[in-house]
């Protein structure tokens, strides 16, 4: 299947250049400099993640996200995300690798929900734009329906 994509993309990429090379190298331009302006949060993370599971072992992470930590870790993984300031494309390959080490299904959907829906780190900005009582049932709305959804894949999984 990767290799069937990196084709496509060869292939795309070439009648690109040959229906106009400005365009084209304007594009990969572009592509390049979001690269470089996303490389450096994306170095930190896989930093992060890779401490993280080099001093966690297996046992340590199945006691604190585990499904053996009921809803103590629910809400210590949902304070977790809540907080944390992390892009999608992050936080499936680490919500993937603490699966593999021993996080339980309703304490990673907890974390994943509230990384993507809940913004303590960004609430100033929110606040700003959509006001105090807006931005404060925005999030706290996010913050119970992540809780909602991780029953709900503690019961479906």
């Amino acid at each position: 299947m990767t290799i069937a994509l990196y084709m496509l993309m060869a292939a795309g990429l070439t009648f690109s250049f040959a229906k106009s090379r400005e365009k084209t190298l304007l594009a990969l331009k572009k592509a390049w400099k979001s690269f470089e302006n996303i490389l450096p949060q994306f170095m930190v993370i896989l930093l992060l993640i890779g401490m993280m599971l080099a001093v966690l072992t297996p046992a340590q992470i199945s006691a604190l996200l585990g499904s053996g930590s009921g809803w103590i870790g629910v809400l210590v993984a949902s304070l977790i995300g809540s907080i944390t300031l992390v892009p999608a494309f992050i936080a499936f390959p680490l919500a993937a690798a603490l699966l593999q080490n021993g996080a339980g299904t309703m304490q990673i959907a907890a974390f994943v929900s509230t990384l993507m829906m809940v913004g303590i780190v960004t609430l100033p900005v929110e606040i700003r734009y959509f006001g105090r009582k807006a931005a404060a049932i925005r999030n706290l709305s996010a913050y119970l329906f992540s809780l909602v959804a991780a029953l709900v894949m503690g019961v479906v999984l």
